[in-house]
């Protein structure tokens, strides 16, 4: 799984015969030592000894190679980030063959199956979505954690998360039995509501585990280990795959449950890569070295961080869900073609846009250790730097979208003769749609990379009330001005895409302001130290 075992800083081995050239006492119990971060991003801060400098060249270097004198990455270059991005991409690619491969299964099962699908998952994302992000923002307070080279708090962090999503995930079974009222409000044609309502009551039962998976997941990314998340998500997707094949169409002996079939099979997915995931943090080398199991206990103050800093994260993905749910339930008035083509559309710019979820990621993490080190500088660094790569990852994507749209949409294209007839109406408005997503997607680079960064120093309010203040004017009040006029669905993503373009501009904006430098998620070292300190005395007094 391309887990590697946290080597020791060369300066560990050689501190106790440090000691005793010195001449000091060897039988004296050194000051804690919180030791370097185990990931090979961190750099130290304000340290020019040689031991501090020897120990951050040590953690510079690949984990494959041992060799003094090994390439290193430069801080905050290409080879550094992507380092770190690359198996964040892969994984994210992994979800992105999930939603390909459940959309193309429904699709050769029922086109109206894969219409309904979409709109049951704008449903669930759009509660599921705060709860998700709120979950794994631990993987911030990780990253900072270990930036400030203080190990030992990262097992608290990440069970704050778990906290959390145990609760939410149980309180999430709510929408299973609210589904048809939920559906219902939408109202779409009728003979797709009952496939909405059921693919929903199915996902309701995916929160909890998918929950547990993004606290625990930040443990891994947090630190750098991302190789880690990949398996975790390749596990998972494996076995969801595996199952939609067998429930949609009913083979093995199985019964045909077509889109309920799909929705067991990603509630079984999310259980396998969540179990896989805890298992693999509360393997023993975790627990000696950040606390992973004996940090399982609430801890008052440190919730109220992952709420405060987590929770307009959440926020931010709950309102932005919000915003394109309107979006989809006003263009579902426009009829089936309409509804049918957004749906594709939606689902194939989901397809090229997940993996650069993945450098938005990477670029999180690394302005999380960066100011966590008290290096601004580079953080800065690392988010121009990601945002070249996805610049023209997008622009590639915006490409293949206005030269080969046919070729995109042909994998969905239904076997069954008399359900042809029906997508041929969707494709013919698909590739006017892509135009507008081919505009929008190069805006989407500068989105994802800044608002990630913005996210790993803590500026979470910021993002959350640009969200709110910017969608409605520009997207969903002109959209139903245009639906309620009976006007053309090519008008509703037009509207769309003012509203990407919008959202770019700010998000750049604030990011040269520089005001996220000076933010952290977690609390100082001397606010720690006082702790500490407090509760030494308050045991020397119980003790006389």
């Amino acid at each position: 799984m391309g887990i590697n075992p946290v080597e020791p800083s060369p300066t560990e081995s050689a501190q106790p015969a440090a000691r005793l050239e010195s001449g000091a006492d060897p039988t004296a119990v050194p000051p804690p030592d919180l030791g370097m971060p185990t990931s090979p991003y961190s750099e130290p801060v304000g340290a020019s000894e040689a031991g501090e400098t020897a120990a951050a060249e040590w953690h510079a270097l690949p984990p494959e190679s041992d060799a003094p004198g090994a390439p290193t990455a430069v801080p905050g270059g290409s080879k550094e980030l992507l380092k770190l991005a690359l198996p964040l991409i892969v994984s994210q690619s992994f979800m992105t063959v999930q939603v390909f491969v459940d959309t193309v299964l429904l699709s050769w099962h029922d086109p109206l199956e894969m219409a309904a699908s979409f709109p049951a998952v704008m449903w669930y994302w759009l509660f599921f979505g705060l709860l998700q992000v709120t979950a794994s923002y631990t993987s911030t307070f990780v990253a900072q954690y270990t930036g400030a080279k203080r190990p030992h708090r990262v097992g608290a962090a990440v069970w704050q998360g778990i906290h959390f999503a145990i609760v939410a995930g149980i309180l999430f079974l709510v929408v299973a039995p609210a589904a048809p009222l939920l559906i219902a409000f939408t109202g779409h044609p009728p003979e797709i509501q009952p496939l909405e309502a059921t693919y929903l009551k199915c996902l309701a039962f995916a929160a909890l585990p998918m929950l547990v998976m993004g606290a625990v997941n930040g443990f891994f990314s947090g630190r750098g280990q991302t190789w880690t998340v990949l398996g975790i998500e390749a596990f998972g997707t494996a076995v969801n795959i595996a199952l939609a094949l067998v429930l949609i169409f009913g083979r093995l002996g199985f019964p045909e449950l077509g889109i309920e079939g799909a929705g067991w099979a990603t509630v079984a997915g999310s259980w396998a890569a969540a179990l896989f995931a805890l298992a693999l943090m509360l393997r023993k080398k975790y627990r000696a070295e950040f606390g992973t199991l004996s940090g399982w206990k609430p801890e008052r103050e440190l919730f109220r961080r992952l709420m405060v800093y987590g929770g307009p994260a959440g926020m931010q993905v709950f309102l932005d869900v919000l915003v394109f749910h309107c979006f989809t339930i006003l263009v579902g008035n426009l009829g089936f073609a309409a509804l049918g083509a957004t749906t594709l559309t939606i689902r194939l710019n989901m397809i090229a846009f997940l993996p650069m979820m993945g450098m938005g990621q990477a670029i999180c993490i690394l302005v999380g250790q960066r100011l966590g080190g008290n290096r601004p500088d580079l953080a800065e660094k690392s988010t121009y730097t990601g945002l070249k790569w996805a610049f023209g990852y997008m622009c590639l994507i915006a490409l293949a979208y206005v030269t080969i749209p046919s070729i995109l949409v042909e994998p969905f294209r239904p076997d069954k003769p008399e359900e042809q007839e029906k997508f041929a109406t969707i494709v013919a408005l698909v590739p006017t749609l892509l135009l507008c997503v081919a505009v929008f997607s190069v805006a989407d680079a500068i989105n994802v990379s800044f608002a990630f960064a913005l996210r790993g120093a803590g500026d979470t309010k910021y993002v959350t009330k640009l969200t709110f203040a910017l969608a409605w004017p520009l997207m969903v009040i002109p959209t139903a001005i245009t639906v309620f006029a009976g006007g053309s669905v090519y008008w509703c993503w037009v509207f769309a895409t003012l509203h990407i373009l919008g959202m770019s501009a700010c998000f750049w904006f604030r990011f040269r302001s520089g005001k996220w430098k000076s933010m952290r998620v977690i609390e100082s070292g001397v606010e720690e130290e006082k702790s500490f300190t407090a509760e030494g005395t308050e045991g020397a007094e119980k003790g006389k």
